[in-house]
C-alpha cells in the first residue's frame, strides 16, 4: 500500500494486508498523535488495510480559543 505521511511529507510503500495499529507500530507512530485516512474515510485502529489502499497519515492538530 502507498502511505503518505505528513510533517515531514514523504511517501512509503508498505506490504499489506495490515491492521491500522500494526501499520502505525511499523512506522513508529503514536496512535493518539495521528489520523489515518483511507480515501476520504477516517479509519480506526482495527481496520484492515490492503495492498491496493492509498493511506494518508496526518498529525492531530489541536487548538482552541484563547
Amino acid at each position: 500500500m502507498k502511505v503518505l505521511l505528513r510533517n515531514p511529507r514523504r511517501e512509503v510503500d508498505v506490504v499489506g494486508p495490515l491492521r491500522v495499529g500494526a501499520l502505525l507500530r511499523h512506522l513508529d507512530l503514536n496512535r493518539e498523535s495521528v489520523l489515518v485516512i483511507r480515501g476520504d474515510t477516517l479509519v480506526t485502529e482495527d481496520a484492515l488495510l490492503d495492498d491496493t489502499d492509498l493511506i494518508e497519515v496526518r498529525p492531530v492538530i489541536s487548538g482552541g480559543a484563547g
